[in-house]
């Protein structure tokens, strides 16, 4: 991206990232993995929800890996194509391929509930954090056998390691990220609350 006099002259240029990280988010691997396994219709399995999680509902864990790993590696390269226009588009490509996860037009605005992207993205913008991340979620997984308190708990605490290390834009960010990530997870947080959420290993988390 041009160095730009003014924000008037960065705002094409922040707006295509944007929309590029959005048509990038959007793209959801879970029924399309599904569909390539003959597992039929994603949203008719389980809890209905297009991510990886569900998608191991369905006992075959090789599709649920490929998700993960799309689901993921889609954020990383919206933030890599946006960052060769600069910082700032590659933080608006990342807002974008998470808003596109989370609410795909393809699929009625009902996507996924963000952990696979979040961390995608951390790999992109970050690597040490995804790391981080990664480590938070085995932690709280081997401790507690929550998969989404692990997801709630790593997510939470990443801003703060931003923070930490200086990088307020990314720590910003994904603050903004982790809020949107609570709201897709308000099911499971009631059922953390009322002591009803599943454990890891089964049928429901």
């Amino acid at each position: 991206m041009p160095e730009p006099t003014s924000w008037s002259a960065a705002l094409p240029y922040l707006l295509a990232a944007l929309v590029f990280g959005y048509l990038a988010g959007s793209i959801m691997f879970g029924p399309i993995v599904t569909r390539l396994f003959g597992l039929g219709d994603l949203r008719t399995i389980g809890s209905g929800n297009v991510g990886a999680t569900n998608v191991l509902r369905t006992g075959r864990k090789l599709p649920a890996g490929l998700t993960f790993l799309g689901d993921a590696l889609k954020g990383t390269a919206a933030v890599v194509i946006a960052a060769q226009w600069g910082a700032d588009t590659a933080l608006c490509a990342a807002l974008g391929a998470f808003l596109g996860h989370l609410f795909p037009v393809w699929l009625k605005f009902r996507g996924g509930k963000g952990t696979a992207t979040y961390i995608g993205l951390l790999l992109g913008l970050y690597w040490p954090a995804a790391f981080f991340f990664a480590a938070l979620w085995l932690l709280t997984a081997f401790t507690t056998r929550y998969s989404s308190l692990s997801a709630l708990v790593a997510s939470f605490l990443s801003p703060i390691l931003f923070a930490v290390v200086g990088q307020w834009q990314n720590a910003g960010l994904f603050a903004c990220l982790t809020v949107l990530l609570f709201f897709r997870h308000a099911a499971n947080i009631r059922r953390l609350v009322r002591g009803e959420e599943s454990r890891i290993g089964r049928a429901r988390s």
